[in-house]
């Protein structure tokens, strides 16, 4: 097989990242925009020692579950993978993602239950960052740094193509330079949006603090999108594909926003992580909620707590919630957040926790249940031998990466848990992506 070469294949798998997986020369060929059975034409664009990818040029044979993409970009944008699909391949697809990396990676063979799906597949993102280049605002292309200028993008909320459009006629009128990756020269990187339910907030990440054409901006942003309830400023000065900077500045109105979880509100500032799906995440932590099987005795450990959300929406049901985060600003909304649900039963410190657990255990603070909610990346191995060194009677693992929940699962079963539940959410429509809920106890 050579690099430029059309062959014919079957499409019999599908990777994580939701590419096809079809055979060439007894060497697995992975393609883009195929699904399982599917007979295809592709060219060979690259060669490596045990694999191959390739193009696809034509769908000889389609699936009954091929629909056409709703999306103008999504042949060309990195941000979906799945618009080729409909609804029930998806949900299939997911849950058998989870399936085999708890399975393959984590020897689980524990059942997985069906792929929770909660409100659209479309408009659901609450926050969305444009990154702002000399090609254009708009996402990046699939394994790239380039940018494709979109004008609306169908899973973000619609207020974002007036914020979008107001800051392009803006840069023209002010000759605002757009940040220039390569060069590290220019003014503006991203644009960077959060809705709650009392409206938008919009972040301007810039290269340098000086904002000297800010009032017409505002004025701009405020007329195309009247919902908007506060403007602040993201300084990043940094050679660094990271988004936002350490220092913000409030330039107007709120530094943040607020949403609610059922009963539950929370404060939600641009550093904050928060879910990007409000109504699956609400599902989500009404599982994680009944996995925990509080009644009102237990002492809750909230590990990566971030502003607080499901540790407090668990609250009314635990006898106290500790939370541990490591971003700063995360842990002021979080007690912000307590404070403003009349929550007194929780108590937040702010650094790693698998430096701060340890330190807490040995205060005596024992948890009955601990909740897991970390990056993608996974727990730390030290954290994760602090919990099991702890011995809660239940662990709620929250993941949004199917192969590091697999590997920290690993850890905590050769420690003496066993996986009990396993639920999938889909919390991202249309992407890969999976969110995971697991309920694991003492053996």
């Amino acid at each position: 097989m050579q690099k430029n070469e059309i062959y014919e294949t079957v499409i019999t798998g599908m990777t994580d990242e939701g590419d096809g997986v079809g055979r060439v020369e007894k060497m697995a060929v992975f393609v883009p925009y195929t699904l399982v059975g599917e007979r295809v034409r592709i060219l060979i664009v690259k060669v490596l020692k045990h694999y191959a990818y390739g193009k696809l040029l034509e769908v000889l044979s389609p699936s009954v579950h091929r629909v056409k993409a709703e999306c103008p970009y999504f042949y060309q944008c990195g941000g979906c993978q799945l618009w080729h699909m409909d609804l029930e391949a998806e949900l299939e697809y997911k849950k058998h993602k989870v399936e085999d990396c708890l399975n393959r990676i984590g020897g689980i063979c524990v059942p997985v239950q069906p792929v929770v799906m909660a409100g659209d597949q479309k408009r659901y993102r609450n926050k969305a960052q444009f990154p702002v280049t000399p090609e254009g605002i708009g996402f990046y292309r699939r394994n790239s740094h380039t940018v494709i200028p979109i004008e609306d993008c169908l899973i973000q909320g619609e207020w974002n193509q007036n914020i979008v459009s107001a800051v392009k006629v803006w840069m023209q009128e002010e000759n605002i330079s757009p940040y220039d990756e390569k060069m590290q020269k220019g003014f503006l990187r991203h644009i960077y949006t959060r809705a709650g339910n009392n409206g938008i907030l919009v972040t301007l990440v810039t290269n340098g603090e000086d904002f000297l054409q800010f009032q017409s901006l505002k004025e701009k942003i405020l007329q195309a999108e009247p919902r908007v309830i506060g403007i602040t400023q993201n300084i990043n000065t940094k050679a660094t594909n990271v988004v936002l900077g350490q220092k913000n500045k409030t330039l107007w109105g709120k530094d943040h926003v607020t949403d609610a979880v059922g009963k539950t509100a929370f404060s939600i500032s641009p550093m904050s992580f928060y879910q990007v799906n409000t109504t699956c995440m609400q599902s989500l932590y009404e599982g994680a909620a009944a996995f925990a099987q509080l009644t009102g005795r237990e002492i809750v450990w909230d590990l990566y707590c971030g502003i607080g959300t499901i540790g407090q929406f668990m609250a009314e049901r635990a006898a106290k919630i500790i939370g541990i985060e490591i971003v700063p600003e995360a842990i002021k909304n979080a007690r912000e957040n307590a404070k403003r649900n009349r929550i007194e039963n929780t108590e937040y410190y702010c650094g790693k926790a698998e430096i701060l657990a340890p330190k807490l255990a040995a205060q005596g603070m024992w948890p009955d249940v601990v909740i897991l909610d970390p990056p993608r990346k996974g727990c730390d191995e030290r954290l994760l031998k602090t919990v099991a060194e702890l011995a809660p009677k239940r662990v709620v693992y929250i993941s949004c990466k199917p192969s590091t929940l697999a590997r920290d699962l690993k850890y905590l079963t050769a420690a003496g848990f066993q996986a009990e539940q396993i639920r999938p959410y889909n919390m991202f429509p249309r992407s890969a992506h999976i969110e995971t809920a697991v309920l694991m106890s003492r053996t």
